[in-house]
């Protein structure tokens, strides 16, 4: 059994399937141990294909797909880019395995078995969805207590959403630019399953004796509801959680000593003196954010000191590119603030009070946010997007690596941008 959000070990004694606990954590290997209770269930490649089995009636059965990230390689010279796992809310943006521009981004090998799985899981046939369709199962690999090697967070099972062709960059590269693909998982729901995850399914899979139809009893049922909807069917077997989500201070400021605590420090000093040009910081990591997201995101203007009424910064996002395209008007609020203090919830408070109907609000802080204005947000349904200084200094981070830049220089040549406007907020709409 595996638990969404929980922590298993993946220890170098793979052979050691008996024992329940390995370093005080519930060991991979027992819970994925077959009826001989061995296990050689094994990756290392962060798309990974357990080995097919051929079925009696002479076709193949892949029992699954294992789809594993390295949070902490993030924005390094190994990955400088980064995955995204937001189980709670049933996605996952996955990024393919094309490393440079040696072949097409299609024929690497993880992006090609990925694809072909996408062609399956669109398919409008329920036949097609039950025979050949494999699920993908999710793992983070995650530091503990230091060791950041062999610790593997279980992120659920799902199957592939949709899929983006991209342009990525890698600067240590002699041709830097290169085509790789982004993967939008959906992560299926496991409320009916006590939300556990049974690997018993996954062995079932395994069994060359059994027919794919038959291994559907073992199945999740929202993997049963799908075979028989399809992508039509996916809000109904989404994964969801219906209580507010709370992000701890822990998770919206830096860890101690990290890189991102460096970058964060460096913004806030550089800062020193100066506050009010943040705003301009604000607005493009803001940009970056929703770009990132795939919108369309329009940089306006600066608001002047004298009559901003809580406003710092006026922009736009558009909805599609076609005649009816919707353009909403986004009002953000910027505070460079003390990294250890949490933001004061009366500024937001003065930020929602100026959105009309159909506008949409941000909210940049070099500090956190406390559980009580999150609650607020959430309970009035406020429609403003809450930035802490995490996000800030990942975000920066991110763009100094594609700039090759240092903070202080990307601040530096930000500042030469810096000007303020009075323009009505409407205006942005004509932009």
């Amino acid at each position: 059994m595996f638990e969404i959000g929980k922590v298993y070990r993946y220890s170098n004694q793979k052979s050691d399937c008996i024992e329940p606990i390995v370093d005080g954590l519930p060991n991979f290997f027992y819970e994925t141990r077959n009826d001989r209770g061995d296990s050689n269930i094994v990756f290392q490649k962060g798309i990974h294909q357990i080995k097919s089995v051929k079925l009696e009636d002479g076709t193949t059965r892949v029992p699954a797909i294992i789809i594993s990230s390295s949070p902490h390689k993030a924005r390094t010279d190994i990955t400088p880019w980064e995955d995204v796992f937001d189980p709670d809310y049933g996605h996952i943006k996955y990024y393919g395995d094309a490393k440079n521009k040696e072949k097409k981004a299609s024929e690497w090998p993880g992006n090609e078995l990925l694809l072909e799985m996408f062609t399956i899981y669109s398919s409008p046939e329920e036949a097609e969805r039950m025979l050949r369709a494999v699920p993908l199962v999710f793992f983070k690999r995650v530091e503990v207590d230091g060791r950041k090697k062999g610790n593997l967070e279980f992120e659920g099972f799902g199957i592939i959403e949709s899929v983006e062709l991209i342009t990525q960059f890698d600067p240590k590269l002699s041709n830097p630019y290169f085509s790789n693909y982004v993967f939008n998982m959906c992560v299926f729901s496991i409320r009916d399953e006590n939300e556990f995850f049974s690997w018993e399914w996954i062995e079932a899979r395994r069994n060359k004796n059994l027919s794919t139809k038959e291994t559907l009893k073992y199945a999740p049922k929202a993997w049963r509801k799908w075979i028989k909807e399809g992508t039509t069917g996916l809000y109904k077997v989404r994964r969801n959680i219906s209580v507010p989500k709370i992000i701890k201070k822990s998770e919206q400021i830096p860890e101690r000593g990290s890189k991102e605590e460096d970058t964060l420090k460096r913004i806030y000093d550089f800062y020193s003196g100066k506050k009010h040009i943040f705003e301009l910081l604000a607005m493009r990591v803001t940009q970056e954010i929703f770009e990132d997201s795939g919108a369309k995101f329009y940089p306006g203007w600066i608001t002047s000191k004298s009559g901003d009424r809580g406003i710092d910064f006026v922009a736009r996002m558009d909805v599609s590119s076609q005649l009816s395209a919707l353009k909403i008007i986004i009002l953000g609020q910027a505070k460079c603030e003390k990294l250890d203090n949490p933001t004061n919830g009366v500024h937001i408070a003065r930020t929602v009070a100026r959105l009309k109907r159909g506008w949409f609000g941000v909210y940049v802080t070099t500090s956190y946010f406390s559980d009580n204005v999150q609650l607020e947000v959430m309970d009035d349904q406020y429609p403003i997007m809450l930035i802490c200084g995490k996000k800030i200094a990942e975000t920066v981070g991110k763009i100094i690596y594609k700039k090759g830049m240092t903070v202080e220089d990307f601040l530096c040549e930000l500042e030469y941008e810096y000007h303020t406007d009075n323009k009505r907020i409407e205006e942005i709409l004509s932009c």
